[in-house]
């Protein structure tokens, strides 16, 4: 390897200007990391933010945006390292188990190795021809997919898995309302849980994204035609949905407790009309609503290893088969990655934006 690599910079806050190519030193992996050499990287709302200034990186973690990638492993751990963990990677290792499946026996999986083909789940870094990752939070490409396809899965299937199975324990013969249907979570949301037995609505802003999330198994509701609260109701003749997954927030928050059914789950992963609403409480005591919500940038590996775990024993097979499948709305080389940002505040994309390294 060249002791540099390209990456991507924010010079400064700012619009998709502001990113720039540059040089830096290939990072090395210590212990429990790997060091991938990066194919493809997914882009996603988070990397926009921190371009933007409003989501900064956690403690530790690279500044360069970039939050999922699919490569090859090209080196792990530091000698060191090994010599204090009995397992190598590569040899037979408990992954952590699903924190909802306390009493499953621990599936015995091996973590990847150097020149094993990953897709990983990163704190940042994804828009360079390097990239560390942890070894617990890589997955093995599924069957028959590229490198476009694995990296634009790990962001989008973590995020949509731990709200929707892990939080809002959506189960088959429930009902859930996804926001943003066409978005890539909103794909992701909209299979998954077909998946999983699910009735789905899907809001949407066009024709043809509300084509595309049909096409998914989604019953799609216009929102700049028609009010999805009074379509909800219509729908489910007064019951309401079971779950909902909302990326929208503020003034959504008032008209996605209308749309509840009695003990239905309202989970909220991002704020795109902003942080804060007011809200009459009393339908959360008259139907006993949850509301939740997370973010899953700074939470531990443990956690998301927990997650890697239960995806790989139950979306893994899906892809693999064919039973769900990534949108690639676009790719763009590394070097024109303002160019995808701008598509993505575009709003005009269908599914993932993914960079080619």
């Amino acid at each position: 390897m060249n002791a540099s690599m390209a990456v991507i910079e924010i010079a400064e806050p700012g619009g998709p200007e502001v990113l720039r190519l540059a040089s830096r030193p290939i990072p090395q992996p210590g212990p429990g990391v790997v060091l991938i050499r990066v194919a493809a990287a997914g882009v996603n709302r988070p990397d926009v933010m921190q371009r933007k200034g409003l989501y900064p990186p956690p403690p530790g973690a690279s500044d360069i945006p970039g939050l999922e990638v699919a490569g090859e492993i090209v080196a792990v751990d530091a000698p060191e390292a090994k010599a204090r963990n009995p397992l190598p990677l590569g040899e037979g290792r408990v992954r952590a188990k699903p924190a909802d499946r306390a009493t499953a026996s621990p599936q015995v999986l091996s973590l990847p190795d150097i020149g094993s083909k990953v897709c990983a789940l990163v704190t940042g870094g994804g828009y360079a021809e390097y990239c560390l990752a942890s070894a617990e939070l890589c997955l093995p490409w599924p069957a028959g997919f590229d490198a476009v396809q694995a990296a634009s899965l790990p962001e989008t299937y973590f995020t949509v898995w731990s709200n929707l199975v892990d939080r809002a324990r959506l189960h088959a013969g429930e009902s859930l309302l996804v926001h943003g249907g066409s978005s890539g979570i909103g794909v992701a949301a909209i299979q998954l849980a077909r998946a999983l037995g699910a009735v789905v609505y899907a809001t949407s802003g066009s024709a043809e994204k509300c084509r595309v999330c049909e096409e998914l198994g989604a019953v799609a509701i216009n929102y700049r035609e028609r009010d999805f609260v009074a379509e909800i109701e219509a729908r489910t003749e007064g019951r309401g949905v079971d779950v909902i997954l909302d990326m929208v927030g503020g003034d959504y928050l008032q008209r996605n407790l209308s749309c509840l059914a009695s003990e239905g789950r309202l989970v909220q992963i991002a704020v795109q009309n902003g942080p804060k609403a007011s809200i009459n409480l009393l339908p959360i005591l008259l139907k006993r609503l949850t509301l939740t919500g997370s973010t899953l940038r700074a939470r531990p590996v443990e956690q998301k290893a927990s997650i890697a775990a239960a995806l790989l024993e139950r979306v893994w097979p899906l892809l693999g088969a064919g039973r769900i499948k990534p949108v690639i709305h676009a790719r763009f080389p590394l070097a024109l990655a303002a160019e995808a940002h701008r598509l993505m505040e575009s709003g005009v994309h269908i599914g993932k934006i993914v960079l080619t390294v």
